[in-house]
């Protein structure tokens, strides 16, 4: 007997295609096909999960998120807290995977994290979102563009320090932030490079000889667009014009509405190839908790009304995860929906060579997020084939987790 389950919905994003009146067909944890759901046959075994008033998209990724549910990823050492918040958290948001991201820290509290994530990516088999990587934003950045982080925390480029975390990271690293014009950048590139992990401009005053340097020997990313960086100006080019019009780069944007300005948001969607574009959440430990104090790495922040500032006012993150970010990048600009769906789904999903996800396709890993079709709140968050959230708790008693 066959053991699978049919999804049906008023309509799927693959995100390439629109299928209306639509069926995702899965088993074992895979996708097995998907088109109109007059092509599927009842057959036995087979489980029916009618969602009337709803559609469906990839899973959403999110390649950089600090934290959620009081877990703080910089943190993970200590054993304060556990990622089984984090990630229960945010598949009650529709995120399905995401990149646990560290910040700049001492050597031994940045190496103690990396270790932890790496093992907890091995070995540890969450009930919801998945952690697929780890994402190192720092240290090696420009002190005067720190901007939340510590800037005691913050040093000159050491190979030496490079290749620790790497070890400890067991092939898990995938993305390391650092500033381009400090010394030693390219043989920096070169490292990560060579160790299949993706070298992203950011926390940067660099000029635009240094970031095109950087850019021809390998840095094909940068970190949270327009923040950290300097502005646009009209008689010079620094990074942030660059990372506009250079279509080697991929660009994180934060989709929170705070961190980027709609227009802004929606300039660099006019801008850049449609695949160079990925949303992302920059959330931190209190992300679906209380407003309040809280930490990201060694920073004290304050919450309020979901605005994350450090205490003397600087913007910290966010506590946006991106099912809202999907919402504000609909709103804020001209992409069409399929276009949207993938800056938070294909986009990231590719762009750190997770081919396995990202995509409703025969063969991909069965992560799928279901909205509401009036309010594109999330109805339902399937990962891995398990169904890990539903919001009106009528399949599996996930309902106990939203936040």
């Amino acid at each position: 007997m066959k053991n699978r389950t049919l999804y049906l919905m008023d309509y799927c994003l693959t995100p390439h295609r629109k299928f209306p009146h639509a069926g995702i067909l899965c088993e074992n944890g895979k996708i097995i096909a998907v088109g109109a759901a007059s092509a599927f046959e009842k057959e036995a075994g087979l489980e029916v999960i009618d969602l009337p008033d709803t559609y469906a998209t990839p899973g959403i990724v999110d390649t950089h998120i600090h934290g959620a549910g009081g877990f703080d990823s910089t943190s993970a050492g200590s054993g304060t807290s556990e990622i089984t918040l984090m990630s229960r958290t945010l598949s009650s948001h529709g995120i399905t995977s995401f990149l646990p991201t560290i910040v700049s820290a001492s050597r031994e509290k940045m190496f103690s994290a990396v270790s932890a994530l790496s093992k907890i990516i091995q070995n540890e088999h969450l009930s919801g979102a998945v952690p697929v990587g780890i994402n190192i934003e720092g240290p090696f950045l420009n002190k005067a563009k720190h901007g939340s982080q510590y800037e005691k925390e913050i040093r000159a480029i050491d190979l030496g320090e490079v290749g620790e975390l790497i070890a400890a990271g067991q092939n898990q690293i995938k993305i390391m932030t650092f500033a381009p014009e400090l010394d030693n950048s390219v043989k920096l590139i070169e490292l990560l490079l060579g160790n299949n992990i993706i070298p992203s401009m950011g926390h940067s005053l660099a000029d635009e000889q240094s970031v095109l340097r950087a850019v021809d020997a390998g840095a094909r990313r940068c970190t949270h667009l327009y923040n950290g960086m300097p502005p646009l100006h009209h008689r010079s080019a620094a990074l942030t014009a660059i990372a506009l019009t250079d279509d080697r780069i991929h660009i994180e944007l934060i989709l929170d509405g705070s961190h980027i300005h709609p227009v802004m948001v929606d300039l660099a969607c006019r801008t850049k190839p449609k695949d160079k574009v990925i949303g992302i959440s920059d959330a931190i430990q209190g992300t679906g908790l209380h407003d309040g104090l809280y930490h990201v790495g060694d920073s004290e922040v304050h919450i309020d009304k979901g605005r994350v500032t450090t205490l003397d006012g600087t913007l910290a993150g966010s506590t946006m995860t991106l099912e809202r970010g999907w919402r504000h990048l609909i709103a804020f600009t001209h992409l069409k929906n399929t276009e949207a769906s993938a800056c938070l789904t294909y986009n990231p999903a590719k762009s750190i060579g997770l081919d396995n996800r990202g995509e409703i396709h025969p063969g991909k890993i069965a992560d799928i997020t279901f909205f509401d079709s009036k309010t594109n709140s999330v109805r339902m968050t399937v990962c891995q084939g398990n169904i890990v959230y539903d919001s009106q708790g009528i399949y599996n008693n996930s309902a106990e987790i939203k936040i």
